[in-house]
């Protein structure tokens, strides 16, 4: 089941891919009173999931190539799952450790990367492997 809502009458959904593996999904819905999706909607959808996972793809390439310089690897796997919008809890049963370890790492991440938030994090190993690539 897509979406358990029981006014929304017509739902699409389109996979989010990045290294050859699904790891999210773009739903929209529309109630019964509404007219069904139609292919410019699909074609609508798809580009917004092409760019989403293209996207994705970049920042964790960028994450990856990254860590032999200041990150451990699971510090790497840690900075991925908060490019993605996890939670501190989604993280920590992604990778099988406590909510209070991803809240230690990040602290220890924030100081290594001298930020103060997980957007300015991932903005900073993004434009760090940009300004490697120049």
């Amino acid at each position: 089941m897509i979406c358990p809502r029981l006014d929304h009458w017509h739902v699409m959904a389109g996979p989010i891919v990045s290294g050859g593996q699904l790891i999210g999904v773009v739903g929209c819905t529309r109630e019964q009173s509404m007219s069904a999706f139609d292919t410019q909607n699909l074609t609508d959808l798809s580009a917004i999931c092409l760019h989403l996972s293209v996207w994705v793809s970049t920042v964790r390439l960028k994450i990856q190539s990254f860590k032999t310089d200041c990150l451990t690897p699971r510090e790497c796997q840690i900075a991925e799952l908060v490019a993605l919008g996890q939670t501190n809890a989604e993280i920590g049963k992604a990778l099988w450790i406590t909510e209070n370890s991803v809240k230690q790492a990040l602290k220890r991440m924030f100081r290594k990367l001298d930020v103060s938030s997980r957007t300015e994090m991932v903005a900073q190993l993004s434009a760090t492997k940009s300004h490697r690539l120049s």
